[in-house]
């Protein structure tokens, strides 16, 4: 149980991930990604006249199956996996983040930004509401989502895929390094 409850090293991990995308390929020629989800989800429940949505949703079906387990698998691994001890984090990374004020390092996202209490912040609503719309339109934008690109797209030597993690990544370091210290100072 032990085994289960402690954090996995790179080379475990990794190539456990990289062996959805032959799996996936070989078990259905299904393509890896969660973002397309949603869409499912709106397709099978709103009944709207929006041709976006008018599309045979049950054909992907185990994508909505493939996103429930992951829910339910969250919530498990959280609940009854979860190693009781504070998230090691990165010395520097802590002591960057406490000189901008993020105090609480306790849970698995730092409490100062990311509790129900901070979305009625000013910083609360930029990182969350904010945040989770852009993260929604630029998925829909780019195509696909960070998983989907980055493991199944590049994997399948798709040219679009390798372009939208370059960009993913650009991004990240960006927002980390030029915009995060500005808002986590509002």
């Amino acid at each position: 149980m032990d085994l289960i409850r402690q954090p996995w090293p790179w080379y475990v991990a990794g190539p456990l991930i990289g062996l959805i995308v032959p799996a996936l390929l070989l078990l259905g020629n299904k393509a890896f990604g969660i973002s397309s989800s949603l869409r499912h989800i709106c397709a099978a429940c709103v009944p709207a006249n929006i041709s976006f949505f008018k599309y045979d949703w049950k054909k992907e079906k185990w994508n909505l199956f493939f996103a429930a387990g992951i829910i339910i698998g969250g919530f498990i691994a959280t609940s009854f996996l979860s190693n009781p001890g504070q998230v090691n984090i990165n010395t520097h990374t802590t002591a960057l983040l406490q000189q901008e004020g993020v105090k609480d390092f306790s849970g698995l996202l730092p409490q100062d930004i990311f509790s129900f209490r901070q979305l009625f912040t000013l910083r609360g609503f930029v990182f969350m509401v904010v945040g989770g719309f852009l993260v929604g339109f630029g998925t829909r934008y780019a195509g696909g989502c960070t998983s989907g690109h980055a493991i199944m797209g590049i994997s399948s030597l798709q040219w679009p895929s390798l372009v939208a993690t370059s960009c993913f990544m650009i991004g990240g370091f960006v927002m980390t390094w030029f915009i995060l210290p500005y808002l986590l100072e509002l």
